[in-house]
């Protein structure tokens, strides 16, 4: 597969749909499903990608787009991340 299913997409707002590569926008799939996704998006996420896929993109390349509650439920329980990281990366500002 080379393309994120109609039921993702709508997560990867901000490009066509024609225009997404599973392997060439790994970075934003993966930072914008864990951020906005459903148990069935991120079901999806890691059979598409795997945990240590996912865990490097959080890592290596964060989008300040999560909520402080979704930064912590993905770091501490979903890909059990010990070590502290930067928050100001990851968490948007919520007025």
């Amino acid at each position: 597969m080379t393309q994120a299913p109609k039921n993702i997409t709508g997560l990867l707002w901000s490009k066509k749909p024609q225009n997404i590569s599973l392997k060439r926008d790994k970075n934003y799939i993966v930072n914008q499903v864990l951020a906005l996704g459903n148990l069935k998006a991120l079901k999806w996420l890691f059979k598409t990608y795997s945990k240590a896929q996912v865990k490097e993109v959080f890592l290596k390349s964060p989008s300040k787009m999560y909520t402080p509650q979704a930064f912590n439920l993905i770091k501490r329980f979903i890909l059990k991340i010990n070590k502290n990281l930067n928050p100001s990366k990851y968490v948007k500002n919520i007025f």
